[in-house]
């Protein structure tokens, strides 16, 4: 299944979530002008190395993806889901969660992979973040979907709150399967436990952070 739109309306510009898209889609393009030596030098540095870690990594890896399908896939979930988030919290404040979400995310791949020296990037965590934020506030939505059936292609909406909590269970599952990973084994993959974390801040941050006032207004024509 793949996302194509959300049936929520927002009611107002997602300037911060065109901003995250552009900064990272631009910083993507920066990696890839760089020779082969210099790109993975700049993942070594500024990367997730839970073995080896560097406070501004937490931030920094945030904003660096490790090919053209990670930086699409991301920047189009964020897309579908983000300016909802950010018409709910408004942009100040929208902009605050994101970077708590992937603090949070990051925060629990270390906690997980304590010894791994593998760096990890990608904005998956902080936009996990959003899509717990989106359940919570919108369960009533219905996201249009991809579905690919053998050799049959169709769409159908599927309730926001089936779908992501649908993918957070695989995020969740995931994880728990990929512990019995050893070192010695260890050769690259998903980060599932960050999307886990991410996800869980943005359902308790869109709780604590609350909401501005006109959304609030406008909250029983949707729920």
């Amino acid at each position: 299944m793949f996302p194509l739109k959300d049936t929520q309306p927002s009611y107002s510009r997602p300037v911060v979530t065109i901003g995250l898209i552009v900064v990272n889609v631009l910083i993507f393009f920066y990696e890839w002008s760089l020779d082969e030596y210099s790109r993975n030098y700049l993942i070594e540095m500024y990367g997730l190395v839970p073995d080896r870690l560097y406070l501004r990594s937490i931030l920094t890896s945030m904003f660096l993806h490790g090919s053209w399908m990670h930086v699409l896939g991301n920047m189009w979930f964020l897309w579908i889901f983000g300016d909802n988030v950010e018409d709910t919290l408004g942009h100040a404040k929208y902009l605050l969660f994101y970077l708590l979400c992937g603090i949070a995310a990051a925060i629990a791949h270390i906690v997980f992979n304590p010894g791994s020296a593998l760096p990890t990037v990608g904005a998956s965590g902080a936009i996990a973040g959003v899509m717990g934020a989106y359940i919570v506030r919108f369960p009533h939505s219905r996201i249009l979907t991809l579905v690919f059936i053998v050799f049959f292609v169709t769409t159908f909406e599927v309730p926001a709150v089936v779908m992501l909590a649908y993918w957070f269970l695989i995020q969740l599952f995931s994880g728990i399967g990929s512990i019995a990973r050893t070192h010695l084994s260890e050769g690259g993959g998903v980060a599932w436990f960050a999307h886990v974390g991410g996800f869980v801040a943005g359902v308790i941050l869109i709780k604590v952070m609350g909401t501005r006032e006109r959304h609030s207004r406008r909250r029983d024509l949707y729920w």
